[in-house]
């Protein structure tokens, strides 16, 4: 049967590629051409479950750059928001309280990215390797600890 690994390649991305557009495995199956019952057997097997998990991965990737475009203008509205006396004390509360709640993050993030760069001893790191794994583990460690503090 040559060729059929290749045709098993272009369904399973088609399949993939349904999953992410469309609302439930049945919309998903019957867009990819193929059965629901096949299609779940697909997302058990670990080739299939890393493709679909790096697809999705590049769809949050490439909303998070969009977010991030409009972070400049979004900023403006709250602090507008924020700002104006004619605006409701329930709504300037709750932009104030998002305004802060944003500053602490980035502020945040700007102390894990300072203990990355520094190695085991305190010293700056020359250049620091991040990994998927290692930067988990980091949000891990960030999670637990404001756990604790809380």
């Amino acid at each position: 049967m040559k060729g059929h690994g290749q045709k098993f390649g272009r369904k399973k991305e088609q399949a993939i590629a349904a999953l992410l557009s469309h609302r439930n495995l049945e919309e998903a199956s019957k867009a990819a051409g193929i059965s629901v019952a096949t299609l779940k057997r697909w997302m058990q097997l670990p080739e299939f479950k890393a493709s679909y998990l790096e697809a999705r991965r590049e769809v949050v990737v490439a909303t998070n750059a969009r977010l991030q475009q409009s972070a400049g203008a979004a900023a403006s509205v709250l602090l507008k928001l924020m700002a104006d006396p004619a605006t409701p004390p329930s709504v300037r509360a709750r932009t104030a309280q998002c305004v802060l709640e944003c500053a602490t993050k980035s502020l945040a993030l700007e102390d894990m990215e300072k203990r990355v760069l520094r190695d085991a001893a305190g010293n700056p790191v020359g250049t620091a390797v991040l990994t998927v794994e290692n930067f988990r583990q980091m949000i891990e460690a960030a999670e637990k600890a404001k756990k604790e503090t809380h």
